[in-house]
């Protein structure tokens, strides 16, 4: 009796139309096989079978059919193990059909191969390319053919669209039968409109309102604008964490007892959209109350810590502030002497009061040591370029804090995809290994890119560079910018473990060419070198060194003649003196104290750097300049719930002196005030400028529309110089804000206020105190330390095209003279 076992309509996933189609037939076959099986009057057990026979195998070799069976020649005819035989073979997927029979004591294998894929084609896919749908799916051209698997494939289809929120896909696989036994297999998949979210609803919410919670979860409403966002797609994954997000803002607003009830997505009967319900429970808002510190850790008092308590009576508990603030505290244990030192902090609520009371838990944590750190997944990167960023070695104290800055280490270093730090039981119960787990990225980097600004005009750039050169650790770097004001090429070589050691060095090569002769009647060319290095005393205080030698050029243009009868208008006096070549030899040093949250884009913390420079170690010039600068940053987190708010406040100051008078004093080498560092101003519209000089009339003059011609000479056109100062201040206060819609397109707001002068004549003044009939008199004026004020709006767009920033300011005080530039406008692109 012959044993047969039809699965295929058991494990057969896919649509209806597929499954009749691969499973009907063989349903019948196995029925009709069983059948006339019967009547040959096989007994399930008895005997031994002495060979078996494979039929039906084209493709596959008659050895393997044999490899995938439990029995073998020898064995007795056990139906179990024939059954057993049956189901491997099914489930090695070769095969669309398989009967087991005997004849005699010979057990015949009757085999129906399944199809090859002779190619795997998708229509009606738009919004998802080929490429990427072969990626996920495992059927494959030329593999062998199964229904199984083409279900499957069929849902992973289903589940990329469900991704990109299209929730009303279809995909239909169509299985084409081609001769040679080969198969062409069609997805023809209908992509459906994107589920958008039409409707978000919150239950619950007493003390904040629908569009206050709104703005703390990532999802979005529908609307026309959000057409460069996806917010407004339905993602399971982006409502759990959605969730979350109001977990955190509650417990930040003071909600101890607040737990989110169900967070759902209800699709719309025609699936195209939708409704988005959070059920939240508040519970009472609490205040902190008592807060107090306990130590238990030798040589710590609980009044040396109560200084570094930064909450307060009767704010908000804020359950974000109060680790933040155990941490900040654990950490300076740790930083200063204390490497085992641990803070926890401890709450006691009141419900009838609505009070919190804290306590921080000073305790003395095991004590661990660093036995081996281990490095992994370095292909590129040398395994000493990596250890001396990690802030621990082996002998060091283990603690989170270590931990903590080794991941943040190794991700500052910029050469990893993924960084990780892990940790395992060394050789004793106080000791660790730490293992850095890192996957490198590319860190070469090659730039094309194109824009627009102010001072520069339409502009493009090339930029060639290597950030971890041969895995050392070295960056350089080629660029260049050529734009309509303005040429530049910049060599640059930088190592940050110089010899090895705690040192940044490096050198520059470049040139720069700037025609200011939109705004100024001269141009610059500079050749120059300078040789930096640089040294960290620890993570916040940091100093450098700069040599320069620079060869500049300054060239006077001189307009032609404007009006018939007059001379041709030509510079100041002070600028023609500058015409020329001259050597700037100058070194320069700065330290800089920062303790920002972030350095690309701050939100909290404050900088603080102060440097100087001084010219004469050969060269033309001789002086010295100090500068000072600082900005602080305040998040308004707190008053607004959103980290789209937030103050800025910066201030700047500078003098400069010649200590020599053989010095060339040079314009170039001033300070100029206006344009970035005073918006509303032209960019070196405020401070000392002087007017072109008077050429002689040619007779007739005297009835030119200009004026009247004075004891033979006539006044110029009018323009002046702009020659810069030598002291020089500035301030401002921005603040940062969202705008309506802005999340969804990438717009931020801003308004600001902006104050500074420029004083001070460093030019030699050997014309100042001619008299006005001189020919060669060029008047000085703009030297003053009155404030000019401006004010203004402005927004930045990370848009397709890249970065945008729009500034519009308009002067509150200004003086007689200064220039003007109400609206700055800048944007570029990398690509």
């Amino acid at each position: 009796m012959a044993v047969r076992l039809a699965l295929l309509a058991s494990v057969c996933t896919a649509p209806a139309l597929l499954c009749a189609a691969e499973a009907a037939p063989q349903k019948g076959r196995s029925i009709h096989h069983a059948r006339r099986s019967a009547g040959d009057g096989y007994a399930p057990a008895g005997g031994l079978i002495q060979a078996i026979e494979v039929h039906g195998n084209t493709r596959i070799e008659t050895s393997t059919v044999l490899s995938y069976m439990v029995v073998q020649p020898g064995d007795s005819f056990d139906r179990d193990a024939l059954n057993r035989s049956l189901k491997t073979l099914y489930a090695t997927g070769l095969f669309r059909d398989v009967t087991l029979r005997r004849e005699g004591s010979t057990l015949l294998v009757e085999l129906t191969e399944n199809p090859v894929v002779n190619r795997i084609v998708f229509e009606g896919n738009h919004a998802l390319k080929d490429k990427d749908l072969m990626k996920e799916i495992s059927l494959r051209t030329r593999a062998v053919f199964s229904a199984q698997t083409v279900a499957v494939d069929r849902q992973k289809i289903l589940n990329m669209y469900a991704a990109r929120a299209r929730y009303g896909a279809t995909v239909v696989p169509q299985v084409i039968r081609l001769s040679h036994n080969r198969v062409d297999v069609i997805f023809n998949i209908n992509e459906s409109q994107q589920t958008l979210v039409r409707k978000i609803a919150f239950v619950g919410n007493d003390s904040f309102s629908e569009a206050a919670l709104s703005h703390v979860v990532s999802s979005k409403e529908h609307a026309w604008y959000r057409f460069f966002s996806s917010s407004d797609e339905y993602n399971p994954e982006r409502i759990r964490y959605d969730a979350e997000l109001l977990r955190r803002f509650y417990l930040h607003s003071g909600f101890v007892d607040f737990h989110m009830v169900d967070a759902t997505g209800e699709l719309s009967p025609d699936h195209k959209s939708f409704y988005v319900t959070y059920t939240l429970h508040e519970g009472p808002r609490y205040r902190l109350g008592k807060i107090g510190v306990r130590s238990n850790v030798h040589h710590v008092t609980a009044d040396t810590m109560k200084r570094h308590i930064e909450v307060y009576k009767n704010q908000y508990y804020d359950g974000t502030a109060v680790q933040d603030n155990a941490t900040d505290m654990q950490e300076w244990l740790q930083a200063n002497g204390h490497p085992f030192a641990m803070v926890r902090p401890e709450i006691a609520r009141n419900p009838e009061k609505k009070v919190v009371d804290l306590l921080f838990d000073i305790v003395e944590g095991p004590h661990v040591y660093v036995e081996r750190i281990d490095i992994n997944g370095n292909t590129i990167t040398r395994d000493h370029v990596i250890r001396r960023n990690l802030p621990m070695v082996e002998g060091d104290a283990y603690t989170p804090f270590n931990r903590k800055y080794s991941k943040l280490a190794l991700q500052d270093m910029g050469y990893f995809s993924s960084t990780n730090v892990d940790q395992s039981q060394g050789s004793a119960p106080d000791k660790v290994n730490v293992s850095a787990n890192v996957v490198e990225k590319p860190t070469g980097e090659f730039s094309l890119g194109g824009g627009y600004s102010t001072d520069a005009g339409i502009m493009g750039n090339l930029g060639l560079k290597q950030h971890n050169l041969l895995g050392t650790g070295i960056d350089a770097g080629f660029s260049g910018t050529v734009a309509y004001y303005e040429k530049q090429a910049d060599l640059s070589v930088t190592d940050p473990y110089f010899l090895g050691r705690n040192f940044v060095a490096g050198f520059d090569i470049y040139t720069i060419q700037n025609n200011y002769q939109t705004y100024q009647s001269y141009n610059e060319g500079q050749y120059g070198a300078s040789v930096r290095l640089g040294y960290a005393y620890n993570r916040y205080l940091s100093q450098s060194w700069t040599y320069t030698v620079v060869d500049r050029h300054v060239g006077n243009g001189v307009p032609g003649s404007q009006y018939p009868g007059w001379e041709d208008d030509t510079p100041s006096v002070y600028v023609r003196d500058a015409a020329g070549w001259s050597l700037l030899s100058q070194i320069g040093t700065n330290i800089t104290y920062d303790r920002r949250d972030n350095r690309m884009n701050p939100r909290s913390g404050y900088v603080l750097s102060v440097g100087g420079d001084f010219a004469g170690l050969g060269g033309n010039e001789k002086y010295y300049r100090v500068k000072a600068n600082g900005s602080y940053y305040l998040p308004l987190d707190d008053l607004t719930g959103s980290h789209s708010w937030g103050f800025q406040f910066k201030g700047g100051v500078g003098y400069m002196h010649d200590w020599s008078s053989s010095g060339d004093r040079n314009i170039v080498d001033n300070f100029y005030l206006g344009g970035q560092n005073l918006r509303g101003f032209l960019q070196g519209g405020v401070g000392p400028r002087s007017s072109h000089y008077k050429a002689p009339c040619h007779s007739g003059a005297a009835n030119t529309p200009l004026g009247q011609a004075r004891n033979g000479y006539c006044p110029g056109a009018g323009q002046e110089d702009l020659i810069g100062g030598t002291f020089m201040y500035t301030a401002s206060v921005q603040l940062n804000f969202p705008l309506p819609m802005g999340d969804s397109l990438g717009i931020s707001g801003r308004g600001f206020i902006d104050a500074g002068s420029l004083s001070g004549k460093r030019v030699k003044d050997r014309n100042h105190y001619r008299n006005w009939n001189d020919p060669y008199y060029t008047p000085i004026g703009g030297s003053t330390m009155t404030p000019r004020v401006s004010g203004g709006l402005g927004i930045s767009w990370k848009s397709p095209f890249g970065l945008v920033n729009i500034d519009g300011a308009v002067p509150i005080h200004r003086e007689h003279g200064d220039r003007l530039y109400p609206v700055r406008f800048g944007f570029g692109q990398q690509f």
